[in-house]
């Protein structure tokens, strides 16, 4: 098995990008500091939005970083991104099997040592396997896959993540999923609402049947977040959900990336 992460073919991580594409970039970060930042995604068999994550973080000025599912190393990143898609196909449960990954052991071990680490959609479902984040995602309510443009509510902006955020903005980041319905005991649940650690809730329309419009968790200490909409996939205009400019226009998931960089700059 490989340790080091293969070859992908058709991404060059060198090619200059168009930087207005990125309507959310935040000028305001030292872009020389920011380039010294590495910030790792991982890809796992049966991981589909890697090099959207990839893309995303590039569109920073950061340094992305592939990660590899057999590495037993993260390469010396400052953040990791774990993106959405079917590791290991689904088998048993959603992100059940990743949870075991080599790369997993690092990945524990750094964000309980406060490394800033994002799960998207099945990257969502891995840290709750792994036990980052409480609780489970399972089958939607309707029990159909769905795929939308989704509206958000941000309910905290005091995590790694979100810091670019205000509370209460109304967001729309696209979602795609089957299993997307978060659920927990009671006093989990509890737990999250009364400590503040519900990040994100689905507005207008609860698509899985989430308990409380839960679309996103954070740990105790901030590092950490879940949520299963896909923001890689709202960071350039032309690409994302409609927005105010017009259609395909939205890049509001721009500021989750920015809010990574943000945060590793003034610690």
């Amino acid at each position: 098995m490989p340790t080091t992460s293969p070859a992908m073919p058709g991404l060059d991580l060198s090619a200059p990008l168009n930087a207005n594409y990125a309507l959310n970039a935040d000028t305001s970060l030292d872009r020389a500091k920011v380039e010294e930042l590495r910030i790792g995604v991982v890809t796992f068999p049966g991981t589909l939005d890697d090099r959207d994550a990839l893309r995303a973080v590039r569109l920073t000025g950061a340094t992305a970083v592939p990660l590899w599912h057999a590495d037993d190393s993260l390469a010396d990143v400052d953040a990791v991104i774990l993106p959405g898609g079917f590791s290991y196909g689904d088998y048993l449960r959603c992100g059940a099997i990743a949870r075991f990954a080599p790369v997993m052991d690092a990945i524990v071990d750094a964000a309980n040592g406060g490394m800033p680490v994002l799960g998207i959609c099945n990257g969502f479902q891995v840290l709750c396997e792994s036990h980052l984040l409480p609780g489970a995602l399972v089958r939607n309510d309707h029990q159909h896959f769905i795929c939308r443009d989704q509206q958000l509510r941000v309910e905290n902006t005091d995590t790694a993540f979100t810091c670019r955020f205000e509370a209460g903005q109304i967001i729309t980041i696209p979602l795609k999923n089957g299993e997307g319905q978060y659920v927990a005991d009671e006093a989990t649940i509890t737990g999250l609402e009364e400590s503040g650690r519900v990040v994100f809730r689905y507005h207008g329309f609860n698509p899985n049947g989430s308990i409380n419009d839960i679309a996103g968790i954070t740990n105790e200490r901030g590092n950490v977040v879940g949520l299963m909409p896909h923001p890689e996939h709202a960071v350039e205009a032309g690409f994302g959900p409609d927005g105010p400019l017009g259609p395909r226009s939205g890049t509001d998931g721009a500021f989750f990336f920015t809010s990574v960089i943000a945060t590793l700059l003034s610690s």
